[in-house]
């Protein structure tokens, strides 16, 4: 039989059972693990104590570096059910049939924050869900907000930089925040977003989770549509005021991840209802935007939401370095059926993901049993470090005409997506179209009570920290979308910024 790449049941002494005789590492029994090999009462420590060595040892290197976004979060486990069937549009085998049920392990997290850092923080939140298929893990790699910061990858890694600590101070700095958004302002649409109620969700069961970007659906004959994902919480939404977010990260900076467990935990069990939004290749090349374009939304009133499944969260983690620590999604990781789309920052995490999970975790981080697929059979990716199953055993490393293996189609081509041109710098300008959708978001806000109010006092409390250049900036970004909104952000930014001095 072929190894598989599903783990085998862990060492008996990995399981947490009563009455276990305790061991070092090597499996020798230790009768005192508080007790220490020592010349004399008083002497130095013996350097044959392997015990102590190899706990200090191990100690030492317990922590493995942090995700450079996304750091914070919390996870757990559950099913996705097909609820409608739409294999009218996908021959995703996971999609097949009303009723079929897929294992899946979601992972919530913030974006800029450190491990420590709060939960309640006014951030884009993560929404990744591995799902495992038969067909091969399929990695759903949301955020709860339908746009995006940027357009032109090149700059994500500026941009993160900006979110994070001032190279000098080693500080949070709103200068560095609000300078790079004021002269990148195709982030307006996301600005909008983050800085209205919904940039502080209470917590994770109460908020929607995203595609952004656009993939496509395919079928067995090569045909596609493009779609956008949605996953809109069963709970509601339900969001923290600016002032209750900064208590709650006071008081209880775990605040949503103690929220998701203790529901699950108690059978409160939350789920998502699942969504797609369809465009055919001619409907992309009449739309008004670029559907490759990041920080753009498909209006529902054009494309409308189609209903097809239910993600359901009702198991807890076991242990969570092992399952929500060392879980690793991917937007490459697809499967026939579900294609990527030319999005030029989702072509830029194909591989960033992946890279990123070679650096933190290893080469073989597809072997750590949360990112398992149910099966696997690649012999020409062998060996590497932390290789822990049987390594294909004695099967050929090359592709052989002594061991024969069986192929089956996985992805799908398309006439429609056939790409001919010269090779250009891509660094799309800003137009008048960057504004049009976050204009229309602050109208929207305008229907609720307290809603526009709210928005204009999130943005001053953060923007009073800036000095008064960087404020200007920002003033006049927000005058584009709306005069109004410009004028009201720079009045109560200037009555903050003299109460702060």
């Amino acid at each position: 039989m072929p190894p598989t790449a599903v783990p085998q049941t862990p060492p008996a002494h990995h399981q947490s059972a009563e009455g276990e005789i305790y061991t070092a590492s090597n499996g020798c029994p230790v009768l005192n693990p508080r007790a220490s090999k020592r010349v004399g009462a008083d002497g130095p420590l013996l350097l044959e104590d392997f015990h102590l060595i190899d706990l200090l040892a191990h100690f030492d290197r317990e922590r493995i570096p942090e995700r450079v976004v996304h750091a914070k979060g919390a996870g757990a486990y559950g099913t996705f059910e097909v609820t409608d069937n739409i294999s009218d549009l996908t021959c995703a085998d996971f999609l097949s049939r009303v009723g079929k049920k897929t294992k899946a392990f979601t992972r919530f997290s913030t974006v800029g924050g450190e491990r420590g850092s709060p939960d309640s923080a006014r951030d884009p939140r993560g929404f990744a869900t591995k799902l495992y298929t038969d067909d091969g893990v399929l990695d759903w790699v949301f955020n709860n907000t339908p746009v995006f910061f940027i357009r032109d990858p090149s700059k994500f890694p500026l941009f993160i930089h900006t979110q994070k600590r001032d190279p000098q101070t080693n500080l949070k700095d709103a200068n560095m925040f609000w300078d790079y958004l004021s002269t990148n302002q195709e982030s307006i649409h996301q600005v909008m977003t983050l800085f209205s109620d919904r940039g502080t969700p209470y917590g994770y069961r109460f908020m929607h989770g995203f595609s952004g970007h656009a993939y496509k659906f395919v079928k067995p004959d090569g045909s596609f549509v493009y779609v956008q994902i949605h996953l809109l919480t069963d709970q509601g939404i339900k969001n923290f005021e600016n002032d209750e977010a900064l208590k709650v990260a006071g008081e209880g900076p775990d605040f949503a991840t103690h929220d998701l467990f203790n529901a699950i935990d108690k059978g409160d069990c939350p789920s998502w209802t699942a969504y797609v939004q369809t465009m055919t290749p001619e409907q992309a090349q009449k739309f008004k935007y670029n559907i490759f374009d990041l920080t753009k939304i498909w209006p529902h009133s054009e494309f409308p939401l189609r209903r097809f499944g239910k993600l359901t969260l009702n198991k807890n983690p076991e242990n969570y370095f092992a399952e929500v620590e060392q879980v690793a999604f991917s937007p490459s990781h697809l499967v026939p059926g579900i294609e990527a789309s030319a999005d030029p920052v989702l072509q830029s995490r194909l591989f960033s993901y992946n890279d990123t999970h070679r650096h933190r975790l290893g080469v073989n981080y597809l072997q750590i049993p949360v990112n398992c697929p149910l099966q696997a059979w690649n012999p020409f990716e062998r060996d590497g470090t932390m290789r822990v199953d049987g390594n294909y055993g004695k099967f050929p490393n090359y592709q052989s005409s002594f061991a024969p293996m069986r192929y089956k189609r996985g992805w799908f081509t398309s006439e429609h997506e056939q790409w001919v041109g010269k090779a250009l710098d891509f660094s799309p300008q800003v137009t008048e179209a960057d504004y049009e959708q976050a204009r229309g978001l602050w109208h929207i806000l305008g229907k609720t009570p307290g809603q526009q109010e709210n928005f204009v006092y999130n943005v001053a409390s953060h923007l009073s920290a800036a000095n008064r250049q960087v404020q200007e900036q920002t003033f006049q970004m927000f005058s584009r979308v709306d005069p109004a909104l410009g004028d009201r952000i720079r009045d109560r930014t200037t009555r903050m910024s003299k109460k702060h001095k």
